[in-house]
């Protein structure tokens, strides 16, 4: 009953979504306002359709109807209540339903505001987000439906169907198979879904991106409409990311927290891109320029939505985060091509029109290094891109390698896989280069700048810098790639504080205020600067993280008997004792405890451990983890003897400062937070250079 009135509701919101989609364009293109408005009606309804679509399935989970099968492939008796609802997104089926049921909220939300300045943007953004919407109710509907059931044919052969085949019974499993072990984690409550916010809200923008180029409207309006969404998009994706990292650190057992997996990839290839064109639209709104580039940035962030959820859902790559092989693949591959094509149709005949008047007037202005930023961005973009689909295309060459022998000495057919050395080598001096930007950007002008001005602005911050790199050299550090990346994080640390303290002194100047009064009335009167200053200090912090681990980390590995010790620069891991037993949610554990030493101290106790899952026969391993703001010793149980007295094998890492990457994230979130908040009023203060500027965005 309850599965027929999902299944439903996903009928009749796919019938409502191809209603309102061509309601929406006759409407528009007939000039009538009664279609737009039932386009617009149709638009709001799909949401609560799709609550009730969703809830059936979270029903069905949290109840244990093992008679549907999504419900018997990802929950399980023994699985709690939390980990049941959250299996509504840990599945294949489930997940796209769910992706559907937050992109209704988002179009209804966009759908919800005030349309009387912007009437004739209305149609087409209904339009985009329903055809968006129909697309993966149609993956739903007819490729992975949640709500098909297990039968029984008279001979006992098992089968599934939505409705009742002729001659079967309902055949229900004892129990399900349940979530595997890598998602019985916090973390599967909080990384989809903002993953997922992240990736259904640029749609948005998106939307609006593509009204502007029907209608004809070359001006920024969409771009001040959708700043904010497009924030709430960049943060959503962000918090997504880092909180995949997050949970990687925790479960997957090899000390760090990016691999450059091909899914991870996918998902990082949208936010560079949506980066970019948060910095890039900034240039339109000042200085009217790179209309034509931010539509090709935000046609291809829509498209690299589509494609990392593509890759996820296909099967087409091997990865920790892919589903199951699906027959969606060549789905997505279509919808890809044809979104793709036409929006480079619609930019091509508006491509003259979004031409600007405005020149770049220096290469040292604001609006130069922020497209500097851009290259950046699109060129670890292009690295990311290529790293991905290679292994793809060379598996593809050697298809046609084998149907054409001419060329069978050519392509040789296996799959080239793209490792994380290439990643780093190709990407680090571009993020290095991001970082420098970081640094000189905020101290240029827009339109008038130069060399000499902005050298009188960066000097200061300049010296500061290099006194850190000396304070390191005295300290015995030899590694040119951490000194340099110090150096960076430190000189852009030195820029944002000394630019917002001339602001705040500026203002006490002219206001007579407290330095803290001034502080705080600057801060909220400009929050989109004030954010953004503190968005920099987040990704310092990051970078010190991400230093630490990536150039510091050190590792070793032994098998030792119980009472031994295995030691690791300044540490000392002493086993002590195992124990192995099962628990009542269907696991077996082995359980290490160990005992550590730094500098010959005693400094805590580590609880390393195996769990293995008797219904799915996976194991997980769960790191032991002494944390503190100077570093990680992260110890992994990886085999042991029978018997708890005969040994256990561990491999410890060395994790320096890789806490600063957690703690630089809440700095970012909180920037981006301040930074999409309205403005009370506009920024008043401005600090005065040699040359005429503007106040800062």
């Amino acid at each position: 009953m309850v599965a027929n009135l999902g299944f439903g509701t996903l009928i009749i919101t796919f019938l409502v979504s191809i209603y309102g989609a061509v309601a929406a364009y006759f409407g528009a293109r007939k000039n009538s306002p009664a279609l737009v408005d039932t386009a617009r009606n149709a638009m709001l309804l799909t949401f609560p359709l799709l609550s009730i679509t969703a809830l059936s399935i979270v029903y069905l989970l949290v109840a244990g109807h093992f008679e549907v099968q999504y419900v018997t492939e990802v929950s399980s008796n023994s699985m709690p209540i939390y980990l049941r609802v959250t299996s509504l997104w840990g599945g294949q089926a489930g997940s796209l339903i769910f992706w559907s049921w937050l992109m209704s909220a988002f179009a209804t939300a966009v759908t919800l505001r005030k349309w009387d300045r912007d009437r004739e943007f209305l149609p087409w953004v209904i339009l985009v987000s329903l055809v968006t919407l129909a697309f993966f109710l149609i993956l739903s509907i007819f490729v992975e439906n949640p709500f098909v059931s297990f039968w029984q044919t008279p001979t006992g052969n098992i089968t599934t169907a939505m409705f009742q085949p002729a001659g079967t019974s309902l055949y229900i499993p004892q129990d399900g198979n349940g979530l595997n072990p890598l998602l019985r984690h916090p973390g599967m409550i909080f990384h989809p879904p903002m993953l997922y916010l992240g990736f259904v809200s640029f749609v948005i923008p998106y939307a609006f991106a593509i009204a502007a180029l029907v209608t004809g409207r070359t001006d920024d309006r969409w771009i001040r409409i959708t700043r904010r969404w497009t924030l709430v998009a960049w943060l959503f994706l962000s918090l997504g990311l880092v909180l995949g990292g997050r949970w990687a650190y925790d479960v997957l057992g090899w000390g760090g927290y990016w691999n450059w997996d091909p899914v991870e990839t996918s998902s990082l290839m949208p936010w560079l891109t949506g980066t970019a064109f948060l910095h890039s639209v900034m240039i339109q709104e000042k200085r009217g320029m790179l209309k034509q580039w931010n539509m090709v940035l935000i046609i291809l962030t829509y498209d690299l939505v589509i494609f990392g959820t593509f890759l996820t859902r296909s099967g087409v790559l091997s990865s920790v985060h892919a589903f199951a092989q699906s027959a969606i693949g060549p789905l997505f591959f279509g919808f890809i091509g044809l979104t793709f094509v036409v929006s480079l149709s619609l930019l091509s005949r508006r491509w003259s029109d979004l031409k600007s008047g405005a020149q770049m007037t220096s290469w040292f202005s604001r609006e130069a290094l922020f497209l500097l930023n851009n290259l950046f961005f699109f060129g670890i973009f292009v690295v990311c891109f290529w790293g991905v689909i290679f292994p793809v295309l060379s598996e593809a060459l050697g298809i046609v390698g084998q149907k054409i022998p001419a060329l069978a000495g050519v392509f040789t057919g296996q799959k080239v896989t793209v490792g994380p050395e290439y990643y780093e080598r190709a990407t680090g001096p571009l993020f290095a280069s991001l970082l420098l930007l970081m640094g000189i950007a905020p101290l240029s002008a827009w339109k008038y700048s130069t060399s000499k001005t902005l050298g009188n602005a960066v000097w200061k911050p300049f010296l500061a810098s290099l006194l850190v790199v000396a304070a390191l050299l005295l300290g015995g550090m030899r590694s040119w790639a951490a000194i340099l990346g110090f150096w960076l994080s430190a000189f852009v640390t030195f820029v944002t504080v000394y630019e917002f303290w001339r602001t705040i002194w500026a203002r006490h100047n002219a206001r007579n205020e407290n330095l803290l009064e001034s502080w705080w009335r600057m801060a909220g009167k400009n929050r989109r600067r004030s954010g953004g200053y503190l968005i920099h200090l987040g990704v310092v912090l990051m970078a010190l993280g991400i230093i630490g681990i990536e150039i510091f980390q050190t590792e070793t590995q032994g098998a030792i008997p119980q009472g031994g010790e295995i030691n690791l620069g300044h540490y000392t891991v002493q086993f002590d004792s195992l124990s192995v037993f099962d628990t009542g949610d269907g696991r077996n554990v082995a359980r290490a405890v160990v005992s550590v030493y730094k500098d010959g101290k005693y400094v805590g106790e580590l609880h390393p451990r195996r769990d293995y899952y008797y219904e799915s026969q996976q194991p997980m391993t769960i790191a032991g983890v002494r944390s503190t703001m100077e570093d990680d010793l992260y110890v992994i149980l990886a085999d042991w003897q029978p018997l708890s007295t005969a040994g256990a094998t561990f491999k410890i890492y060395h994790n320096p400062l890789v806490n600063w990457l957690w703690l630089g994230t809440i700095v970012f979130i909180l920037g981006t937070l301040v930074a999409a908040w309205p403005d009370k009023e506009p920024e008043m203060v401005v600090v005065q250079r040699s040359v005429p500027v503007t106040s800062k965005a």
